[in-house]
């Protein structure tokens, strides 16, 4: 018999926070392993300090781990594992579980929130028109591209769509966001015909077995969110434009002209599946006095 690797004692309570995660709080699947990997770092970090026990963790050790997280690693990198590692320890702090030391700060790596900026009516032109929509993959990438701009699509809603929550004759989506929320955004004509002419003329050659998604990658493969990012990215090279451009910048963009075009914000709230008109405030990145202008025009008992 082989012998087997022995289990850090650190180890079941992650697994059991991971399952809580998947379970009660009906996280993605990209959010369970990102916090699986986050914790296994931390776990690792601990275990080869020579603890036995979350509960026996310490603020000494809280402190030296946090150090180890400063340069080269990026800030946005060390906030997530913290964050990662706080929300652990009050889950297991609420469950009696954990240490009675207390929860570690992230605010030391916050940064200012970047986001990008929104493409003047020509990039967007240009980075569109950029494929070769004679040839199949050039179809598919634009109907991708024209879909994310259009409808105002998160990556992985887009990759993630399904031939079923497409209605072309009501020329609509229906899209599940974040934490399984589901909503209907319109679909301009353009995007539509873009779409249509996907579905003729570049899926059935693209296609190698049967699937529900729409939009597939050359070798008929699920299209992937790291390969919308590099889709993008070629065609931003071919473009010319000297700007970063992701499925993000698109998004991004599809906001910024709603409400340039006189948009109420309200309703792009609701187009963008945002929780909060202060997500969609700081998501444009709109001048507070412009946001209150329209929310003042918008709201019934102004």
């Amino acid at each position: 018999m082989g012998l087997e690797a022995k289990r850090s004692p650190l180890e079941e309570p992650v697994l059991w926070y991971l399952d809580f995660l998947r379970v009660e709080k009906a996280a993605s699947r990209h959010t369970v392993l990102a916090y699986a990997g986050d914790l296994k770092h931390a776990s690792t970090y601990f275990d080869k300090m020579g603890l036995e026990s979350w509960k026996d963790l310490g603020i000494q050790m809280l402190l030296r781990y946090q150090a180890t997280l400063g340069p080269p690693l990026a800030a946005t990198t060390a906030q997530r594992r913290m964050s990662a590692l706080r929300s652990f320890l009050k889950f297991l702090k609420k469950n009696r579980e954990g240490p009675e030391t207390p929860l570690p700060s992230v605010a030391g790596f916050k940064k200012p929130k970047l986001l990008p900026k929104a493409l003047s009516y020509e990039n967007l032109e240009a980075l569109l028109s950029a494929p070769d929509v004679s040839k199949p993959a050039g179809l598919r990438d634009r109907a991708l591209m024209e879909l994310i701009y259009g409808a105002g699509l998160r990556v992985t809603e887009a990759v993630t769509l399904t031939m079923a929550e497409i209605d072309l004759s009501e020329s609509a989506a229906r899209l599940t966001g974040k934490r399984g929320k589901t909503r209907w955004v319109p679909l301009p004509s353009l995007t539509r015909e873009w779409i249509v002419r996907y579905l003729a003329n570049a899926r059935p050659k693209l296609v190698k077995k049967p699937t529900v998604l729409l939009f597939v990658s050359d070798t008929g493969r699920p299209l992937l969110r790291q390969t919308a990012y590099k889709i993008l990215d070629r065609y931003r090279i071919e473009a010319g434009l000297e700007v970063d451009v992701s499925p993000h910048t698109l998004r991004h963009t599809y906001a910024v002209h709603l409400l340039k075009g006189g948009a109420d914000l309200r309703a792009v709230q609701e187009l963008l599946g945002h929780e909060s008109i202060a997500t969609t405030q700081i998501y444009t990145n709109l001048d507070l006095t412009e946001v209150q202008k329209k929310y003042q025009a918008a709201h019934p008992r102004r």
